[in-house]
């Protein structure tokens, strides 16, 4: 507690003297952008991974960034994001998890946790269908690497939720809301968001709308379009089969091997350029597409998901 009271000083003589004119702008009304659900876990702060300041996130914090279905629960969440998006009319909100999460490893002692929490317990159910998920499509996960899956897929669970309130629905088919996935990784300060296209998380850079090439800054160099067709490599436009045509098994895995060739080489490839990042990003995109239609398979897809999620952020360091 001292150290607290020793904080609440250095916050008025330091943070508040240099920050009067915020202060007052904030004391007639609040107008953040961004609506961020995540974990309450102490190891995660919104504002300092964002480096936002004070009046820019509407947060929401609680075990295991859970977003019960909409009529579920009686808790303050569902409130909460009425407010957010009906009162403050957000129109971006993230659902970030995070590396090491006690509430996903508690997510697999559920039998422990009803008879040591039971309020732990009852609120997990909200995770029930993130338990499931892992149960079924990863049994060979254990330990560690279990609950960073736990982390990705209870990410997406969580945003299908968000999706059941109506005043998120309907938002969103006015194309009035956005809502992003991300996963922090608390040991390297990592973020990664989730991309729909790839099926795997990558750079948040990568999701930021196309701005005009003569714009100044630095940055708007390298931001680029999610939905911008391939130009880092020549491919051939898709084939268009008849009804009664049925392409060969020679056919179908000599389109793998080159699709699978390119990944490869596109894997080893070193940008040199914000440009080059984007030809890189676009086209594994496309690549990865095109894979899952040539046949594929889902094991061998995945592989290359995980490599490129790896593989994308040493471009955006290299870069600097």
């Amino acid at each position: 507690m001292k150290k607290l009271v020793r904080g609440l000083q250095e916050f008025k003589q330091k943070y508040v003297a240099q920050h009067q004119e915020l202060l007052k702008e904030l004391s007639h009304g609040q107008k953040p952008r961004v609506l961020f659900i995540t974990c309450s876990d102490s190891r995660v702060d919104p504002n300092l991974i964002t480096q936002t300041d004070v009046g820019e996130l509407f947060v929401i914090r609680n075990a295991g960034n859970i977003v019960p279905p909409y009529g579920a629960a009686n808790g303050g969440e569902g409130g909460t994001i009425e407010y957010a998006i009906a009162a403050l009319e957000i129109e971006q909100v993230v659902i970030c998890g995070h590396s090491h999460c006690g509430a996903m490893t508690g997510l697999m002692k559920l039998n422990k946790l009803q008879a040591d929490m039971p309020l732990v317990y009852d609120w997990l159910q909200h995770a029930e269908t993130t338990r499931r998920v892992v149960l079924e499509n990863y049994p060979e996960s254990q330990g560690e690497e279990r609950v960073e899956i736990l982390v990705a897929e209870n990410v997406l669970v969580q945003i299908d939720n968000l999706k059941t309130y109506p005043i998120v629905r309907s938002r969103m088919l006015q194309g009035k809301l956005q809502i992003y996935g991300w996963i922090y990784h608390i040991e390297t300060g990592e973020v990664l968001a989730y991309d729909e296209k790839t099926h795997t998380y990558i750079p948040p850079q990568s999701q930021l709308i196309e701005k005009p090439l003569s714009l100044p800054s630095r940055l708007e160099q390298y931001l680029i379009s999610t939905h911008a067709p391939p130009v880092a490599c020549e491919l051939p436009a898709p084939r268009l089969q008849s009804a009664s045509s049925t392409p060969s098994t020679s056919s179908i895995n000599g389109t793998t091997d080159r699709i699978r060739s390119q990944l490869n080489a596109l894997l080893k490839a070193s940008p040199d350029s914000w440009t080059d990042v984007d030809d890189s990003m676009r086209s594994m995109s496309k690549l990865l597409e095109d894979a899952q239609h040539e046949g594929m398979s889902a094991n061998e897809a995945q592989n290359y998901h995980h490599q490129f999620s790896e593989q994308i952020p040493l471009w955006f360091r290299q870069m600097g």
